[in-house]
């Protein structure tokens, strides 16, 4: 009999050695005879409850009565009834005597009683939660009577326990019975076997009477109503029910509730309120708390209309709800629902809102997984919350979550259509760079940044290069050496958007200390000098500070060499890293106020809420979203001005300059920053075009002026327009390097070809009409010059007068066509 009986509790009877959990210390209170301790799982350390029972002997009555409660318990399932693990009855010996023990391990819970004094609820907030468990009891009990047909017999505070997500859960199940409605068995046959365990404060009449006549008659939840009256009573007093006539004190119950607690205490039990209609009638459960718990919970049910309504007004409830009960019940059902994808984009601002409130440590586990599931998601309202907030948990993000799980899902948004999406994309590797590894920052990062610094948003190419001065220090040496300078004064100072001009100025200003001596005087301040006569105010501004700095450096190590202390040359930057340690900041500041629409034609939107101007993602800072579709692109530095541009695809690397020209001998697999092809307008200014046009040359020695016999032979035309388009280019030329000297006369010279550098900077030339000849009749034929493209094909002048057209017969036959020259024409040709 002992050995069927520990078999129905799932025993072992090895004792507590082969017990696979923990006991820990007990609470101060539980149900019956029962002893509710804490306990961990030995296998993995996770967190259980543990419920012990202790009898002199295997057939005690309270034995025999949690052996019930443990095959009901095993066998009910339903959301708001404690959740069974684990059983096993074993014998301890006690001394010299044998204590038998029952052992029933269910999911972590807490007596209600002492939870209630942990939360220390008050007012409004204590009845919104009280109104949340007595909903989920009355669930459980409404499922017990009406759907399984028994009795829970003892429904009171201590039959109720609360989980880690302060759930209530009804357990003890030591009276459970069948309800058994047959009115012609013998009425003295008891139907709860055990109501003797149920204290006689808890009983209704019927049942303190043992009246299981009027009992059967009586609808299932009679019994339980009556419980649910005494829990109501309990749980509003704050003081254990001692007898049953303080169930009339009524002073303590809320008057929304009132009404239904005196239906569930009703005298007669045909007449007590049904556990159903308790839920789906009572005034009481109709509270924010309540409502907002409800829809999470059928979230899966809601249109999409009804979901984002919801979401956008989660924010400012949550702060009218209890703190606690936010974070451990709303927390976790908001975090699985993202997840799982059955909410929408704006529940992220919620969860996040709700993670603040969090320790570091606890968000790290509750927070943070569901957030670095979220960034799989291809929903693009997705990945937009998520970057719009990276600022609210990016500091919580380790260096290999980002560098493995992270980066590869954020790096798809550099090349998204949409500019907003590669903005915010851009945006977020200020706060991830530094955590990524620099395989990951050289192998990839760099690459799309290449890409975004010719992007067709002026805004983008300006973000991309203060990104750049930002992220700086986390490159290498070799890296730095090799992106930084190519990006800042191949592309930045030579884009036609003003603010990205002005970025890149700042961002050399900000990254001085990783550039040589010789750097900065053959490639920064001849690029940065160019910029003071800049069409935009602030640009020049900038270029003149900038220039002090950088001159200030030089002066430091001229100092230095003529002292003979080269040990700090190398360090020549330093002292600009402090005025300049907070690029962001100052690009903000710039970029905010300074945003000029008119500059070079770019239409500008006063849209600030998708500003692609400005590093921080805060809309209110004012920034103007640029755009322009007339965005072209320059052609390499080694080739001349009639090649055909480059197209966008192509232009993704920077290179290495070297005597003005650039090196293109890089593999594929590279960071990406080879190729330089600067961005200009299609029409630019004629300011900015000489800029763009002095940033070209090559520096190098002035060659030296041809001789007067070396002048090309040339018609007047042709050295008339020489003469203007070298004035010109004398100009334009900042640098003297290169220009030509104007010729002091346009006489004709000896017969020198022109050299090709003078034909491709005059374009208009080779095209332009012939000098009129009515007076220079030539003796022969002249040969066709390389700038006169027309005289080859030119018909040579008359040599008879047409005839009248009086003279002519009809109308024009072939023959007459013949005689008017065409015939003519094909012989001069072929003499020519």
């Amino acid at each position: 009999m002992f050995k069927f009986l520990k078999e129905v509790v799932s025993g072992s009877g090895a004792g507590l050695k082969d017990f696979p959990y923990n006991i820990g210390e007990p609470y101060s209170s539980a149900w019956g005879s029962w002893t509710h301790h804490r306990g961990t799982s030995k296998e993995d350390g996770s967190l259980v409850s543990i419920f012990s029972l202790s009898g002199s002997s295997s057939q005690d009555g309270h034995m025999a009565a949690g052996r019930n409660g443990v095959k009901r318990l095993r066998t009910v399932r339903h959301p708001n009834i404690v959740s069974f693990i684990h059983s096993s009855e074993s014998e301890i010996l006690d001394g010299s005597s044998a204590k038998h023990m029952i052992y029933i391990v269910t999911e972590p819970v807490m007596p209600l009683s002492e939870k209630i004094k942990e939360l220390n609820l008050e007012g409004t907030q204590r009845d919104e939660y009280y109104a949340w468990g007595l909903h989920q009891i009355a669930k459980a009990v409404n499922f017990l009577n009406n759907d399984c047909k028994l009795i829970h017999g003892n429904v009171c505070l201590a039959s109720i326990v609360v989980t880690q997500t302060l759930d209530w859960k009804l357990h003890a199940f030591d009276v459970l019975s069948e309800f058994d409605g047959n009115t012609t068995e013998a009425p003295s046959v008891a139907m709860l076997q055990y109501e003797w365990l149920v204290g006689s404060q808890y009983k209704p009449l019927e049942l303190a009477k043992s009246d299981w006549a009027s009992i059967r008659k009586s609808p299932p939840w009679a019994i339980d109503s009556w419980g649910l009256g005494c829990l109501i009573y309990e749980l509003f007093s704050g003081m254990k029910l001692s007898k049953t006539e303080e169930l009339r004190n009524t002073s303590s119950i809320p008057k929304p509730l009132l009404p239904d607690y005196q239906r569930l205490l009703s005298s007669t039990p045909s007449r007590r309120l049904n556990p159903l209609k308790l839920i789906d009638n009572s005034e009481y459960f109709h509270n924010k708390l309540v409502e907002t718990i409800q829809f999470m919970e059928i979230l899966n049910l809601k249109d999409s209309v009804e979901k984002d309504t919801f979401f956008r007004k989660l924010p400012n409830l949550l702060e009218q709800l209890p703190r606690q009960i936010v974070i451990k019940k709303l927390l976790p059902l908001l975090a699985s629902a993202l997840e799982f994808g059955s909410a929408a984009a704006p529940a992220l601002t919620s969860l996040l809102k709700m993670g603040s409130w969090l320790s570091t440590d606890e968000f790290s586990v509750k927070v943070l997984p569901s957030i670095v599931k979220l960034f799989t998601s291809n929903d693009r309202a997705i990945r937009v919350s998520l970057l719009q907030h990276i600022d609210q948990y990016g500091e919580s993000l380790t260096a290999q979550l980002v560098d493995e799980q992270i980066f590869p899902h954020i790096a798809t948004g550099f090349s998204d259509s949409s500019a907003f999406l590669r903005e915010l994309t851009l945006k977020s590797m200020l706060m991830l760079a530094p955590k990524l590894s620099q395989r990951t920052i050289s192998g990839s990062l760099l690459k799309y940044l290449s890409k975004l610094q010719v992007d067709e948003e002026p805004a983008i190419r300006t973000n991309t290069t203060i990104l750049l001065g930002n992220i700086a220090s986390f490159l290498n040496e070799g890296m730095r050496k090799r992106v930084l300078i190519n990006a800042f004064t191949a592309r930045a100072l030579r884009d036609s958007f003003s603010p990205a001009r002005a970025a890149g100025i700042m961002a050399l200003c900000a990254t001085s200390a990783y550039y040589d001596m010789t750097e900065i005087a053959t490639r920064v301040l001849p690029n940065i000098v160019v910029l003071t006569i800049d069409p935009d105010a602030d640009v020049r501004s900038k270029a003149f500070q900038a220039v002090d700095q950088f001159l200030q450096i030089a002066r430091q190590h001229h100092e230095k060499v003529n002292t003979g202390d080269t040990v700090g040359t190398a360090d020549t930057g330093s002292l600009s890293m402090a005025s300049n340690g907070g690029l962001l900041g100052w690009a903000m500041s710039s970029l905010t106020h300074k945003v000029k629409a008119s500059d070079h034609g770019f239409a500008v939107s006063a849209n600030a809420t998708e500003s692609l101007t400005s590093v921080s993602s805060d809309a209110s800072s004012g920034m103007m979203e640029a755009r322009d579709t007339r965005i072209g692109f320059t052609t390499s530095l080694s080739n001349s001005l009639d090649q055909p541009t480059s197209s966008p695809a192509s232009t993704d690397t920077w290179g290495e300059p070297e005597n003005g020209n650039l090196l293109d001998n890089h593999d594929s697999d590279k960071e990406g920053w080879d190729d330089i092809e600067p961005l200009e307008e299609l029409n630019p200014p004629p300011q900015l075009a000489s800029i763009q046009a002095a940033q070209k040359r090559q520096i190098e020695p002035p060659k030296q002026r041809l001789s007067g016999s070396s002048r090309p032979n040339n018609t007047a035309r042709a050295s008339g327009s020489t003469l203007v388009t070298a004035k010109a280019d004398f100009e334009d030329d900042q640098w003297g390097s290169i220009a030509a000297i104007a010729p002091k006369s346009t006489s004709k010279h000896a017969n020198v070809k022109p050299s090709t550098s003078r034909e491709d900077e005059d374009l208009w030339g080779s095209i332009a009409a012939p000098p009129p000849r009515d007076h220079l009749k030539p003796s022969k034929p002249v040969a066709a010059n390389d700038d006169d493209l027309w005289a080859a094909i030119a018909a040579p002048p008359p040599t008879t007068k047409a005839k009248p057209l009086s003279t002519v017969r009809g109308r024009g036959t072939k023959q007459v066509a013949a005689k008017l020259g065409a015939q003519r024409i094909g012989r001069s040709s072929s003499g020519v």
